[in-house]
């Protein structure tokens, strides 16, 4: 057994003047780690100003806990931080409370992200990140990240992005991203959540509400490890809702992969409705993908479309796609869907969704709704 060094994490509050002066490098305070590694500072940074949140992103240093007042920020750069925290002791970036707080880059310059983390073990959550000129949240090769109860709304493409080799063991919970669009590609980048162009095993996305975007939903283009994603709702992507007369949005609800890569992600108790195209898809991914009790529902392909490569696809429920419930390949396994013979849709409760658009729960859980729901504990999404 290893024995006790007798240090002790050190944790300091700081007042909003000497937040400020620790944030530019004043005061003597140190924020990382010390004794190589073997203790580490903890500080809490209070910031009300968009100078002092600029300059306590830069700052910040593994223990650092940067809380936001009430309001909205309007950075004049990209938030951007190569900061690592640890498992110990990590770097977090959060609303003050309860209170809600705004991340607005329409201050921008063109072709800008709003912000951008390349470190690990960050926990970011209770914000709102919107009105980027391009991507609104983009996390890069990190590893054991958090990013908790956001809104990503209005950015000029991609709303929340994951990406990049190294990138493991990220949970991406109760996210809101919509109205993501990207005018200078008319539409076809803009997804709600992006993991894109990257590897890493244990990424996990939950809670998610991904709606109205320009392109798709969820897009896995080109990341070769297993990402899973469960208990989320994609709707209402891909239509041109900017009036633009070029627009080439595409309209998956879930598109599972593509550019000549090989992966089984895990989709487990999803839902995708009114999409301009197919509710969930390969997206020309030959791997095993599993999908298990989701559900599809009124998109204007198909409900289900894996025509090329080795899913395997049990309990999901499509009813009203109109391109057709499902098309699968001879490769696809599919068993006790309804699509399956001997196997019947169970009735929906309701086919109203205006509860899925209502506020969220206090913990920001997805909000309690009769909607596309059964009472089966057989087949089909459990809408939560």
């Amino acid at each position: 057994m290893r024995q006790s060094t007798g240090r002790h994490r050190r944790t300091r509050t700081l007042s909003v003047a000497a937040a400020v002066a620790v944030a530019a490098g004043a005061g003597g305070v140190y924020l990382g780690l010390s004794n190589g590694g073997a203790e580490a500072a903890s500080s809490t940074v209070t910031v009300t100003t968009t100078a002092q949140l600029e300059a306590a992103v830069k700052s910040a240093a593994a223990g650092t806990t940067i809380q936001l007042r009430a309001g909205t920020y309007y950075p004049t750069a990209t938030l951007k931080s190569t900061a690592n925290g640890t498992s110990s002791a990590r770097i977090t970036l959060q609303a003050y409370g309860s209170e809600k707080v705004s991340v607005d880059g329409s201050k921008l310059a063109d072709g800008s992200w709003l912000a951008g983390i390349y470190g690990d073990y960050w926990t970011v959550q209770n914000l709102t990140f919107q009105n980027s000129p391009a991507q609104g949240f983009v996390v890069t090769s990190s590893v054991g990240g958090v990013f908790k109860n956001l809104v990503t709304a209005k950015n000029g493409d991609s709303g929340f992005t994951l990406r990049g080799d190294g990138t493991t063991n990220n949970l991406v919970q109760n996210l809101d991203s919509h109205g993501n669009y990207d005018p200078a590609g008319h539409g076809q980048n803009a997804d709600g959540i992006a993991v894109k162009f990257g590897s890493g095993t244990g990424n996990r996305i939950t809670g998610a509400r991904l709606y109205n975007n320009s392109d798709d939903g969820l897009d896995l283009w080109q990341f070769s490890s297993p990402v899973t994603i469960e208990h989320s709702w994609a709707f209402g992507n891909g239509k041109n809702r900017w009036n633009d007369s070029a627009f080439e949005g595409n309209g998956n609800g879930y598109k599972l992969g593509g550019g000549g890569v090989t992966v089984a992600h895990v989709v487990n108790n999803n839902t995708a409705w009114g999409n301009t195209l197919h509710g969930f898809t390969e997206n020309s991914n030959p791997g095993a993908i599993i999908l298990n009790r989701n559900t599809a529902y009124a998109n204007t392909e198909a409900g289900f479309y894996f025509a090329t490569g080795k899913a395997r696809l049990a309990r999901n429920l499509a009813v009203s796609n109109k391109a057709g419930l499902s098309k699968l390949g001879s490769s696809t396994v599919s068993a006790a869907n309804n699509w399956d013979s001997g196997v019947s849709a169970p009735s929906f409760k309701s086919t109203d969704a205006t509860t899925a658009y209502s506020a969220r729960k206090s913990d920001g859980s997805l909000p309690a709704t009769t909607f596309l729901t059964t009472g089966s504990t057989a087949i089909g999404s459990t809408m939560n």
